[in-house]
């Protein structure tokens, strides 16, 4: 995830702590090994293997899909199976570390309460006693479900309540909030928002919104309120990594209308078992640990997938250990694809034209994660108290706030935490390159100088800044996407995505990347094995 960057003031904001404190700042770059998936990129002829392997089935991707495909094999009773996964831990964007001792996120920080479109999950939620039955009715584990006070918003100098901008706007402001809320709520009803989003009929309206972006959409609507489109653009690019120049019209809307709708302030949802959300201190490591757990060796971590090759009797899939260099040859009856679909058309062989069309109609958006250790409490400014969820209004590169560490912690003691601060720096190849090329201590002044608007005694307590930097982190639900989507896979929802003896099994087959799209997409490709 990403919050802010604040460029503007580069030294000033250092300054205020002492020009030499960042010197003392230990850190680096962590959680994404970029040389192993550049080195795959590169190859101009995939290695000879030098070992040859046996298994019923292999899962290429150890992300929220692929440890969905595992689990659902094992709920079926099948235990022959291996998972690659190239990087050193299981989880892909939803995983967790630690800073300092402190659980903290690497990605994906919460999953809110899903609804029964989405009853997987829920199935999933049940099994790891998160969600029990009590009386006929569905509750969800309190100490789990994000603490009170959930959001506040930096805005003009002082903290307010929520993330929609309320404190001094005007009344046209408010009109615009009431008039958008009242129109997610006549979309919803002319046609449903679902998540998944393949669990709903796509209707003509939906179409049209499709067949735009969320900006001409809104200057259609007459929505040109700054304090609205700011907020919009940030529910956009907190979901789905870009804003509303580049998402569709129905990305914006399926935002709020799948889940809650938007609601003006002072209106409160009525409180029920579908409300909430589940977080955790490390985010959602929490559950691809769980899910991880149960494989054992048949997880195979730091092994890249080459190649994949449908046979006359089954799947030849080729591996490289970055361990020892070995490259294996795994002989399998079938192959389930979690990896992203840019990948997936590079190392099936003779990939079938709808995973070559459908890669070729997604962009991905870059990604930063930074985790700041902070030695004790950081000083406030008034208004709304420190939060789960902290956002600056207006801060400029992308950034989406921070989220603290300790939030969910019962212990009242001041202490240190990790402060998670989050950066969708937007989409084009120039800012890809630059988030991979720029040092470490370019990023670290940057976060700083963003998070030094609010909090100016930063630099005085961050001991230690981790930066994981993710180049394709999530599909961007451009226009046309769901179109496409819905017109050439309307069984998707049901049989999952497959080719003979090859199921694909991914969120960019939803074109959007959340944590209930990829458990669904996994776990229907581990039933149609």
């Amino acid at each position: 995830m990403q919050r802010r960057t604040f460029l503007g003031l580069p030294g000033a904001a250092l300054a205020l702590a002492g020009c030499e404190r960042p010197q003392a700042i230990t850190g680096g770059f962590t959680g994404i090994n970029d040389r192993r998936g550049h080195a795959l990129r590169d190859l101009r002829q995939s290695p000879e293997p030098t070992v040859t392997r046996r298994t019923q089935i292999v899962v290429a991707g150890a992300g929220v899909a692929g440890l969905a495909a595992a689990r659902a094999l094992r709920l079926r009773g099948m235990e022959d199976f291996v998972v690659m996964e190239l990087e050193d831990g299981a989880g892909g964007n939803a995983r967790g570390g630690q800073v300092g001792g402190i659980a903290c996120p690497l990605g994906a920080h919460y999953l809110p309460v899903p609804g029964d479109d989405a009853h997987e999950v829920q199935a999933l939620l049940e099994e790891l006693g998160l969600r029990q039955r009590i009386a006929g009715r569905w509750h969800y584990a309190e100490q789990h479900l994000v603490h009170s006070p959930q959001e506040r918003l930096f805005f003009h100098g002082t903290w307010q309540d929520g993330l929609l901008p309320v404190d001094g706007v005007g009344p046209a402001t408010l009109e615009q909030y009431r008039r958008f809320s009242k129109r997610v709520h006549a979309l919803s009803q002319a046609g449903r928002f679902t998540i998944p989003a393949s669990r709903a009929n796509f209707t003509a309206e939906h179409a049209a919104l499709d067949a735009q972006t969320a900006d001409q959409w809104l200057r259609s609507e007459g929505f040109d309120d700054p304090q609205l489109l700011w907020y919009l653009d940030y529910s956009c690019r907190d979901d789905y990594g870009a804003g509303l120049e580049m998402v569709s019209a129905w990305a914006c809307v399926h935002y709020f209308a799948s889940r809650h709708g938007f609601h003006m302030p002072g209106e409160h949802e009525e409180a029920d078992e579908d409300a909430g959300t589940l977080t955790w201190p490390e985010g959602n490591g929490w559950l691809t640990k769980r899910l991880a757990a149960p494989l054992g060796d048949r997880l195979r971590t730091g092994h890249s997938v080459l190649r994949i090759a449908e046979e006359k009797h089954g799947v030849a899939v080729d591996t490289l250990d970055h361990n020892d260099g070995t490259v294996t040859r795994w002989q399998a009856e079938q192959c389930i694809i979690a990896l992203p679909l840019f990948i997936a058309a590079r190392v099936v062989q003779s990939p079938p034209a709808l995973l070559v069309e459908t890669a070729k109609r997604l962009a991905y958006a870059p990604w930063l994660v930074a985790n700041l250790h902070i030695s004790s409490p950081l000083q406030d400014h008034e208004g709304a108290a420190p939060s789960w969820d902290n956002v600056v209004y207006g801060e400029t590169g992308g950034g989406l706030g921070y989220v603290d560490a300790r939030h969910q912690s019962l212990d009242p003691t001041p202490g240190p935490t990790v402060l998670t601060y989050y950066r969708a720096p937007g989409y084009t190849p120039e800012v890809r390159q630059d988030l991979l090329r720029q040092p470490w201590p370019h990023w670290r002044d940057a976060v700083m100088s963003a998070l030094s608007v609010p909090h100016p005694d930063l630099a005085e307590r961050l001991t230690r800044m981790d930066i994981t930097r993710y180049g394709h982190a999530m599909a961007i639900p451009t226009p046309g996407t769901q179109q496409h989507l819905h017109g050439k896979l309307r069984e998707l929802g049901s049989t999952g995505v497959r080719s003979g003896r090859l199921h694909f099994a991914h969120a960019d087959w939803s074109g959007y990347s959340i944590f209930e799209e990829a458990f669904t997409r996994g776990h229907l490709a581990g039933l149609a094995v």
